[in-house]
């Protein structure tokens, strides 16, 4: 059998809060493993600890202690800027309110990361191309406006997928949308996790969308059960 490949592995993290003079634990002695070609959820009540975990793997935060290794280096010891461009050119992210720019076009909103890193004429051809992909492609001249809110967060996917992550963080993606386009959404991520064996980790708290995933972590009070 295949040994998978070790993309991200959690050692031991902890974080804590500071809400005026009340010390908030977030996170306490989290451990884990992410497997290149993995669609993990995680899913766990309100206050749980999700989101600060999910921030914790993406680089948006750091934890108060333990490691956080992506492919076998640190990040938590790396500093800002060196995290910085790992979140560009390795990461991608989808959030449940879209973060589109209201002024650019689909195609435009899908460039901004590709951008920062080459011409804007290789940039139009590759957003054009990942927004097929998530079956926009008669879309891309369309404002945020003038899309669903089901067709705005597959802009996000695509805007995610721009630069070939290694990895693509979703928090709670669905959590805006009516059912019918949270399945829609969530087809996108299920082909691209089996036909191009894109990694993804999801958050949701919805029981029926874990459905989704092949690997499934529950977090409570901000441990793993």
């Amino acid at each position: 059998m295949q040994q998978q490949e070790t993309i991200i592995q959690v050692n031991k993290i902890f974080k804590t809060y500071r809400l005026g003079e009340v010390h908030v634990p977030a996170l306490k002695n989290v451990s884990l493993t992410i497997h290149k070609g993995d669609f993990l959820i995680i899913t766990g009540r309100n206050g749980s600890g999700k989101s600060t975990l999910l921030r914790q793997l993406g680089l948006l935060d750091k934890p108060d202690s333990g490691e956080i290794l992506l492919k076998n280096k640190d990040v938590t010891k790396m500093p800002e800027r060196e995290r910085a461009s790992i979140r560009l050119k390795r990461l991608g992210y989808i959030f449940q309110e879209y973060a589109l720019i209201a002024e650019l076009s689909a195609v435009e909103n899908v460039m901004l990361p590709a951008m920062m890193l080459e011409s804007s004429a290789s940039c139009r051809k590759r957003a054009i191309e990942v927004l097929k992909k998530v079956g926009l492609e008669y879309k891309i001249k369309n404002l945020p406006r003038q899309l669903s809110g089901g067709e705005q967060q597959k802009v996000a996917i695509a805007r995610a997928l721009i630069n070939h992550p290694e990895v693509i963080f979703a928090d709670e993606p669905t959590a805006n949308l009516d059912s019918i386009a949270a399945k829609d959404v969530l087809k996108v991520f299920k082909r691209l996790n089996e036909h191009d064996q894109s990694t993804i980790v999801m958050i949701t708290h919805e029981e029926e969308e874990t459905a989704y995933g092949h690997r499934i972590i529950k977090l409570a009070d901000g441990s793993l059960v």
